[in-house]
């Protein structure tokens, strides 16, 4: 459950969690809410449904709306990826309070659907004050960036990696050192190309296994459609 906030009247105290509840359209709670996105920054927890909350909140009472909060629900929605819980976010965002910070994170998140990482590093060091307001922001950009890579590659050149998630030296030995222990990578030595990442299999870069998951399909499944197209 969320933290304790907001006392009723009674003295009864109440999580965020029952305040969206059941009061999500009570402009009395934004201070609560308010408190829990920095709150959720503070301790790299994550709560999609208050901030949401939130952002509708601030459409009604456009005049209370702090863009240092705004802009940290959009920085947390875009560690979220790839959920799309950053374009859920921005939609709740009328274009007239659309400020320059809130427009380098959409310029930022669309480097990051692209898979243009190396634009998007070097965006990102430009807007420093912006994202590393927010503990953990570049492990989830680079978690998000390998999961995009696993997705097309069993094989990845030492460099595209490096590339892709801004580490490069001693720091990128460091991290494949641990991804080997602890991840199932493989490192291989290829022939006039330096260091090979071998990630491991899965359904998406592996066509083999791809192709089994689909005849793996129970055959209830397959009997249900059809019939349904009888």
């Amino acid at each position: 459950m969320g933290r304790e906030t907001a006392k009723a009247q009674q003295g009864t105290a109440y999580t965020v969690e029952q305040l969206v509840a059941f009061n999500r359209y009570n402009p009395d709670i934004l201070p609560d809410l308010e408190n829990y996105v920095n709150d959720q920054v503070s301790s790299q927890t994550y709560s999609l449904e208050s901030n949401l909350c939130l952002l509708r909140l601030y459409q009604f009472e456009p005049e209370k709306m702090s863009s240092q909060i705004v802009a940290r629900i959009l920085v947390k929605a875009l560690m979220a990826m790839p959920a799309p819980d950053f374009s859920l976010c921005l939609f709740l965002i009328p274009e007239r309070q659309m400020e320059e910070q809130f427009k380098t994170l959409i310029v930022l998140s669309h480097y990051l659907e692209t898979g243009r990482f190396r634009q998007f590093w070097d965006e990102a060091a430009k807007s420093r004050h912006i994202v590393e307001a927010v503990p953990g922001f570049e492990q989830a950009i680079q978690d998000y960036a390998i999961h995009v890579l696993s997705l097309t590659y069993q094989r990845i050149p030492r460099t595209v990696l490096a590339e892709a998630i801004n580490i490069e030296g001693l720091a990128l030995d460091k991290f494949l050192e641990h991804q080997v222990a602890n991840s199932g990578w493989v490192i291989e030595k290829s022939q006039g190309r330096g260091q090979l990442i071998v990630l491991p299999r899965d359904e998406y870069n592996d066509p083999i296994l791809k192709k089994n998951t689909a005849d793996s399909v129970p055959f209830e499944h397959i009997a249900h459609i059809l019939n349904n197209l009888s």
